[in-house]
């Protein structure tokens, strides 16, 4: 099945016999969160999972941000009973920055990255030299249990001694490099200094950091075929790269959406927002998690015939928290204003400093607004923040479709 173009059928599906499947199986999915993990229990309680039939169903759920993951760790050790079984039949328990804590349960590739794998021509046979760290946080065994399930064989370097490395890669002759873009760079670079042969690395599955063209290029005319996946520590694999090089090809167990930073509110296709992510995940059922990066859906199907939704990259962070005055303005408090103004399509907060004070002046697309509505505008935001601001109401499509809630323009001291 490995040597075929394909991981599995899923991969070719119609989109919208995936999208029936993904929701038949979320409302069961729900049922099992609601019955055995505490966490969801409670969140949940006020929804029925037999309601929820498609994505504007989803919609109405609430969100768990990422961001909260430590302090409701905290409160309730060590997963927030966010599990559908206990802490002590899991495989392993990682620490990842922060601190939070992240799960892996027992079962074949648990992470489901070796689609990614398979997606950038990894095989069976295949050496794989995997550089992401094993030490506390999952990342090395994300890659090495997807290794397994192919049937490569792993060198486990984990990460540093790029001496000790480079010697390994020219006696043991690996094919695949497996970390971030710029620790591949570190090793080519130290291979040629020192005169080791990484000739045999000739292609490349690399995460956790963003990959310029001018790096992919680079690697190519080392002769190593460099493709992106998209993963994190308590989900898995979140989408991933094909050899077309055309988006970020979104994993089969997912449900994603992309809504505007600090909401829960779904944005139309090819608008920037958050991306929040409903894994269907048996053991560790993560509902509507807001990852905190932002990104946005690209239209059609890839043309490496993979037929799931694909993003356009990682194109920052949704949290774009600031101090004004002393006081924290977030997006969270931006989003209750447009919900609060419905003829607001959207809205972005300037921060800025004028004769030494800062300022803040709310950019509103609006459609036909007047200065009553300004005022009105202006009194929530003040209401919302405890903070005074100016209201500029703009021409719908005015502002740039980046994704950004809250633009700081404050010079740096």
């Amino acid at each position: 099945m490995l040597e075929a173009e394909y991981y599995d059928d899923l991969e070719t599906r119609d989109p919208e016999e995936r999208e029936i499947q993904l929701f038949q199986a979320l409302g069961h999915h729900l049922k099992t969160a609601k019955a055995d993990s505490p966490y969801f229990q409670d969140l949940l309680k006020d929804f029925a999972p037999d309601d929820v039939k498609c994505r504007a169903d989803l919609a109405k759920l609430p969100v768990t941000r990422k961001s909260d993951l430590g302090q409701l760790q905290k409160a309730t050790p060590p997963l927030a009973g966010m599990t559908n079984i206990a802490p002590v039949n899991f495989l392993r328990l990682y620490q990842s920055p922060g601190p939070t804590y992240d799960p892996e349960a027992k079962g074949r590739d648990w992470w489901r990255v070796g689609r990614a794998l398979h997606a950038a021509g990894v095989r069976p046979g295949d050496i794989i030299h995997n550089t992401f760290s094993y030490h506390l946080t999952p990342a090395g065994m994300m890659f090495e249990t997807a290794a397994q399930a192919i049937g490569c064989t792993v060198v486990p370097a984990g990460t540093g001694q790029t001496h000790q490395q480079v010697q390994a890669i020219a006696h043991i002759r690996p094919s695949v490099f497996a970390g971030t873009p710029s620790f591949l760079k570190a090793l080519l670079d130290r291979a040629a200094e020192e005169g080791f042969d990484a000739s045999s690395l000739t292609k490349a599955v690399v995460a956790a950091e963003a990959l310029p063209d001018a790096l992919r290029q680079e690697f190519q005319g080392h002769g190593i075929q460099c493709l992106q996946s998209y993963a994190s520590a308590d989900l898995g694999l979140i989408a991933y790269e094909s050899k077309a090089m055309d988006g970020l090809i979104v994993d089969e167990r997912l449900i994603i959406e992309i809504v505007r930073p600090g909401s829960g509110d779904p944005v139309p296709d090819g608008d920037i927002g958050e991306v929040i992510v409903t894994t269907l995940n048996r053991e560790y059922p993560l509902i509507r998690f807001a990852t905190g990066d932002l990104s946005s859906v690209m239209g059609g199907a890839s043309p490496c015939g993979r037929t799931a939704m694909r993003l356009t990259g990682w194109k920052g962070r949704a949290d774009q928290s600031t101090k004004v005055k002393g006081m924290f303005v977030t997006p969270t408090q931006i989003a209750a204003v447009i919900k609060k103004h419905p003829e607001i399509e959207k809205a972005r907060l300037v921060v800025d400093r004028k004769d030494d004070q800062d300022t803040m002046t709310l950019l509103c697309e609006v459609a036909g607004g007047d200065d009553e509505l300004a005022g009105k505008i202006a009194d929530t935001l003040q209401s919302l923040s405890n903070l005074k601001g100016e209201v500029d109401l703009t021409k719908p499509g005015s502002l740039a479709n980046d994704g950004l809630v809250i633009e700081d323009k404050r010079p740096v001291d």
